[in-house]
């Protein structure tokens, strides 16, 4: 049977290391201490460890991927930061500790966001030197990361609070917010692979179920989940009025469909042989964690 935890904790410490050589957090600078409190706070490593997964699917060896995997999560990082902030979610805790703005200031924190979301460019380009697909890739994560994703799915999120959407519009916004990063990740790792049309459509589809069953289970963990595992406050979707997949359709609902959703990305997986077990795992922990 295979042994994700252990999976887990190999690509953490893999990625952690690799993340520390990209940020010279020992220069004394106040901006790198700061963008070194959210980047090394813990987490799950998720999207890179997707990135790694999707490439060791198609048979290439994840050491290549580690430079793009640690750029993924500079941007996921940077996100977090910003959607901490008071103008945003306003929030205490991340990842059990204080958030950045709480650590050192507004200031300093959408700085530190900023400085992780342009490193990660940096260290993209750098990673990617000699690889045909580059130019691609680069455009891939910067569409998930920009307006068109991430950014649009955050402007969607404000503007939902207080509302009553539709089940469609809510999909939508978190495929954006949430998903759109997660399908980058899965998709950027099978490109450096050298993945042809058929390896590339089951891993999209694969990645954007994943992607909105994500978000589906931080919504229920937001209601459910224990605050000292998560590292941060329950109960805040409600507090902001946010629309959620609970409040929309139900917590039983809910559960039923992150599942279905799950079943569905697995299925998606059927092209590939067993060294896609990694993703089909992965694919049952993002709704039966903790955190």
């Amino acid at each position: 049977m295979f042994d994700l935890k252990k999976y887990l904790e190999e690509k953490r410490v893999l990625i952690e290391s690799r993340l520390e050589e990209c940020l010279d957090s020992h220069d004394g600078r106040r901006i790198t201490a700061a963008m070194h409190h959210s980047l090394m706070a813990g987490g799950k490593r998720l999207r890179p460890v997707l990135c790694l997964a999707a490439m060791e699917t198609l048979g290439c060896e994840p050491l290549k991927g580690t430079g793009v995997a640690c750029a993924l999560e500079m941007i996921h990082t940077y996100s977090l930061i910003h959607d901490d902030l008071p103008a945003m979610d306003n929030d205490d805790l991340r990842r059990g500790i204080p958030t950045c703005h709480k650590a050192f200031d507004e200031a300093t924190a959408i700085l530190a966001g900023d400085a992780l979301l342009t490193s990660s460019f940096e260290i993209l380009a750098d990673s990617l030197k000699g690889i045909p697909e580059a130019l691609e890739i680069i455009s891939l994560v910067a569409r998930a990361a920009g307006h068109r994703g991430m950014i649009e799915g955050q402007m969607k999120d404000i503007m939902s609070e207080g509302k009553k959407i539709t089940k469609e519009e809510l999909e939508q916004l978190h495929m954006s917010k949430t998903g759109a990063l997660i399908e980058a990740s899965v998709l950027s790792g099978a490109m450096i692979a050298g993945a042809d049309k058929k390896a590339l459509d089951g891993l999209g589809k694969y990645s954007k179920l994943i992607g909105l069953a994500f978000q589906v289970a931080d919504d229920i963990l937001n209601i459910e989940g224990d605050p000292a595992l998560m590292g941060k406050a329950k109960g805040s979707d409600e507090e902001l009025e946010k629309a959620t997949f609970p409040s929309l359709i139900g917590l039983k609902e809910s559960k039923i469909y992150a599942e279905e959703l799950i079943d569905s990305a697995i299925n998606a997986l059927s092209v590939f042989d067993q060294k896609a077990e990694p993703l089909r795992a992965i694919a049952r922990y993002i709704i039966e964690r903790k955190r």
